[in-house]
């Protein structure tokens, strides 16, 4: 396994922003595992789990011009990669987030921060059935005013579970918003690190049945 996705497995295990168990997920499904980025609450927490992001930002060569943060966990993380990739790699940024409810007095509208003429990549914590991400790329395409291009997407865990139809949810994004779509890492890269961890046989198993009623 890649050096990175380890360390970044461990960073998860040992905030408990991943987690074993029994959930269930917005998609319906009860999964016996659950990643969560509010875990990660700390300024420190915080700045090391952008660095992943922006390693894979860099490491995968996305073309863009700006970073969009996806409300409301997606906002806290965009800010911090920005800053990560300013303050380590020279590359000064823009970014900026949706409102979930439109402000209707200031300087009113539905974002925060500089959404015009953008090439973006939208930044998100994990995708399952991909609803979240369409629902808020169906929105963006709606404000015909501002001009945004998706590039990519990059997310911390790619589930790798089928989407609405037969194919991954991955898949579906892609084909329908002509995007890419990046993880710093997939539940195969966990279930392989599980299995050099003594004690974690029974979460391999739960993994393993889960992806075969819904993996793809």
């Amino acid at each position: 396994m890649i050096s990175w996705k380890k360390s970044f497995i461990e960073f998860s295990l040992k905030k408990e922003a991943l987690v074993f168990g029994t959930f269930q997920l917005k998609s319906g499904r009860k999964s016996p595992y659950f990643f969560n980025s509010n875990a990660f609450y700390t300024g420190q927490d915080i700045y090391k789990l952008s660095e992943f992001y922006a390693h894979k930002i860099i490491e995968s060569k996305i073309h863009y011009n700006a970073l969009f943060g996806l409300a409301y966990k997606g906002i806290p993380i965009v800010t911090s990669i920005a800053f990560y990739l300013q303050k380590n790699y020279n590359i000064n940024i823009p970014f900026f987030f949706n409102r979930k409810e439109i402000k209707q007095y200031g300087e009113y509208g539905c974002w925060l921060g500089n959404p015009y003429n953008k090439n973006v990549i939208i930044i998100d914590d994990v995708i399952t059935a991909g609803t979240a991400i369409n629902n808020i790329i169906k929105y963006i395409h709606k404000q015909d005013d501002i001009n945004i291009n998706i590039s990519s997407i990059l997310v911390a865990l790619d589930r790798q579970e089928l989407g609405i139809k037969k194919q991954s949810a991955v898949q579906e994004v892609q084909k329908r918003n002509n995007c890419n779509i990046f993880s710093i890492i997939t539940i195969k890269d966990l279930i392989e690190y599980l299995y050099n961890i003594k004690n974690m046989k029974k979460y391999l198993i739960q993994l393993e049945n889960y992806l075969l009623q819904y993996g793809i």
